[in-house]
């Protein structure tokens, strides 16, 4: 029996074998390379889905082996997809530039919180390691006009910023030619006025003398240094509060020029210090406590600096917390960690002290407790082993490294998704945790 032939066979319409070098072969070419392409971005979108989806529920509460598990059935095919290995060392640097970028986003907190706001290393506020050092400027002389003659040169110095009641400010002016000689100045007039901001009536103005002849806030007699001081408390301007401004008019080689300074003036004393302060070491820290006498209820700021035994700054100490009216203390402390990790030497000194009551929604925003300058008090000889090195433990702090360690092992868990070999390999690291994973092989070989 023969067989029987298809009737089809003989259709007009029947689709010939593929050749060679017939269009169907570059159409089936173009569809190949298409595919190739699309699996290049389907990659790029599963990791970008993946990992940019904002931390779902169920990925926030997996350990580490369940998110890998979970990075792996999300990207079932990323190391199968057919991958040009140029398309595949791309993928695998942004991978990896990912993991370093959320490293160091942990790594850098960890470090930034590893000691509390009220202790801090005194090297991140270099502004405020001597705070009742003189402000000095110098610049060009500002003429009349608005003009300046960079050919004289004016340098200026005012003692402080912020007066408390009873405190005083000094002023002084000096001129000096391009080779920074000492030029004639001489003052011809000043005054001092309080600045209304939210008044058209002006203050009165006080008049104020400059000489150079070493008294009244004069350092030296006839050293080219034309001073003045500024004592509120004793003036017109005894019970303003605000800014006060002090305008000053003087000629050199003829020529007239004008300089500002500005003060900020506190009448009332909110608070005073009210005896010895006193040392201990409390939870592993070093703490302070400052009596005072708290005449009017509300959050006060209060600011100290620690000099070690050398008379090297150490630490800024704040304290920033409510108090009531009446007799109370004040306690600033220093990290036990702090303390350890720099090595201080004891006796350490507490210094150059302080402090005013917030106001807010008002201007000025503060009431100034009366400065105490230069050392206030010298601590007991301490041991470091007393110290604790603990780094803080506080409900934010743990909630920030938690989310942040998340972050960390979902990148982790999808660099091995992508190249499961990086399961058996040291995870790439950012600078600053490479720095710090040397920093505590250090301590500890010590």
């Amino acid at each position: 029996m023969k067989p029987t032939q298809s009737k089809s066979s003989n259709k007009k319409n029947d689709a010939p074998a593929v050749q060679a070098n017939s269009p169907a072969w570059y159409n089936s070419k173009l569809v190949l390379s298409l595919i190739s392409v699309f699996a290049v971005l389907l990659t790029y979108l599963i990791w970008n889905n993946f990992f940019r989806v904002e931390r779902s529920q169920a990925a926030n509460n997996l350990p580490t082996q369940q998110a890998v598990k979970t990075a792996q059935v999300t990207t079932t095919s990323i190391s199968t997809l057919p991958i040009a290995i140029a398309d595949r060392e791309e993928l695998r640097k942004k991978l990896v530039s990912q993991l370093e970028e959320v490293d160091h986003t942990l790594c850098s907190y960890r470090e930034a919180s590893k000691y509390p706001l009220s202790s801090r290393p005194i090297d991140e506020h270099p502004d405020q390691i001597y705070p009742n050092q003189a402000i000095t400027e110098q610049h060009p002389m500002r003429k009349r006009d608005g003009k300046t003659d960079a050919t004289i040169q004016i340098s200026s110095s005012q003692s402080r910023v912020y007066l408390a009641a009873n405190e005083s400010v000094s002023f002084s002016v000096q001129a000096k030619d391009a080779n920074q000689q000492s030029l004639p100045i001489f003052v011809t007039r000043a005054f001092s006025t309080g600045l209304n901001f939210n008044s058209d009536r002006p203050s009165s103005q006080l008049p104020l003398a400059f000489a150079d002849n070493g008294r009244d806030g004069d350092a030296q007699a006839n050293d080219g240094i034309a001073s003045a001081l500024l004592h509120p408390a004793n003036t017109s301007l005894a019970g303003f509060h605000g800014t006060i401004r002090t305008e000053i008019e003087y000629t050199v080689n003829g020529q007239t020029g004008r300089l500002f300074f500005d003060v900020i003036y506190s009448p009332e004393l909110p608070a005073t210090w009210a005896g010895k302060i006193r040392d201990g070491i409390e939870n592993g820290q070093l703490v302070f406590y400052l009596p005072i006498e708290v005449r009017q209820a509300g959050r006060y700021i209060v600011n100290a600096r620690l000099d070690d035994a050398k008379g090297q700054a150490f630490a800024l100490l704040n304290f920033n917390d409510l108090l009531p009216q009446g007799r109370t203390e004040i306690r600033l402390s220093a990290a036990g960690n702090l303390l350890r990790d720099k090595e201080a030497n004891f006796p350490m000194s507490l210094r150059d002290i302080d402090g005013y009551l917030l106001k807010e929604n008002v201007d000025p925003d503060r009431s100034l407790i009366s400065r105490i300058e230069a050392a206030a008090h010298k601590t007991k000889n301490y041991s470091l082993k007393g110290f604790s090195d603990a780094e803080p433990d506080t409900e934010e702090r743990r909630r920030h490294l938690k989310e942040f360690s998340k972050d960390v092992e979902l990148a982790k868990a999808a660099l091995i998704a992508f190249d499961p070999e990086q399961a058996r390999r040291a995870f790439p690291q950012s600078a600053c945790s490479l720095k710090r994973q040397a920093s505590t092989m250090g301590s500890t070989a010590k």
